[in-house]
């Protein structure tokens, strides 16, 4: 019998079908997401570990420098470090989906050059890998809530709503970012740098009722204060309501950036290899 998927390489095809082609290699993008993931923590001394180790440090920064230093309150009834916490788990998906993403074109040349694939597939498993830290640093959420003798509050079956809202953030402007840094290898150092600059001026290790009402417009421009915020309402409860400003703009700023990347990313993909 004959296979009822046929690929051609042909001028114009791969434009015309390309969702269908990257859809067939759904496996490929998966595949490569599990290589990263072992390879990564293969050669290394403890392992999985570092994906705990990251986020217990970055939350006892944050504890010391605006709960014991600022004295600044908690959210939602919660100990400050379990609302660190809250705010770090989409704050790591969105950093670590961003870094992946951007530097994902660059990093696997050999395999671009080599042979015929969609290219998406290579931002999308950095993604993945992403989402995959992210479960774990769930769990140790859970474990830190258990310790602490708090539990979630219903709105919980929203989370990963704004989990997916981080990823896709990510993905937008990490399109963008890919394609830039196939061209000018300057990206690769500058985001690293922006992004650290970006969590301390995000809500991370505060809670966004610090910012004066004045501000509080310009504050939710930036898209990650709405997934933040929501994350932890979904995860904190309490009497705070969601700001469905901020929300609002995050939604928006996400479909921009993913309507704006696949396009800048797909007008610019003939050209990697020669790039590269």
């Amino acid at each position: 019998m004959s296979d009822p998927y046929e690929l051609r390489i042909e001028r114009g095809a791969n434009a015309r079908g390309y969702w269908r082609d990257l859809w067939s290699r759904r496996n490929l993008v998966t595949d490569m997401a599990w290589r990263d993931i072992s390879v990564r923590y293969k050669q290394t001394y403890l392992g999985l570990a570092w994906t705990i180790v990251t986020p217990i440090v970055s939350m006892l920064v944050f504890t010391l420098l605006f709960h014991r230093l600022a004295k600044l309150g908690s959210e939602g009834g919660a100990p400050y470090p379990v609302m660190v916490f809250a705010g770090l788990i989409p704050w790591q998906l969105f950093s670590q989906a961003l870094t992946g993403v951007s530097t994902s074109m660059v990093g696997s040349a050999a395999l671009v050059e080599r042979v015929y694939f969609p290219r998406l597939a290579i931002p999308l498993k950095a993604v993945i890998v992403a989402g995959f830290n992210t479960m774990i640093a769930l769990v140790l959420l859970g474990v830190l809530m258990l310790a602490y003798g708090f539990a979630p509050s219903w709105h919980v079956v929203f989370l990963p709503l704004f989990l997916l809202l981080a990823a896709l953030t990510a993905l937008g402007i990490g399109l963008w970012v890919a394609v830039l840094n196939v061209r000018y290898r300057d990206f690769q150092y500058l985001v690293p740098y922006l992004l650290q600059m970006a969590m301390y001026i995000s809500p991370v290790g505060f809670k966004t009722s610090v910012v004066p009402d004045e501000l509080r417009f310009a504050y939710s421009l930036n898209p990650m204060v709405g997934v933040i915020d929501g994350a932890r309402w979904s995860l904190l409860g309490g009497n705070t309501p969601l700001d469905l400003t901020a929300l609002g703009i995050s939604a928006a700023f996400v479909l921009l950036a993913v309507a704006g990347g696949l396009w800048f990313f797909r007008r610019s993909e003939g050209t990697f290899a020669d790039r590269i």
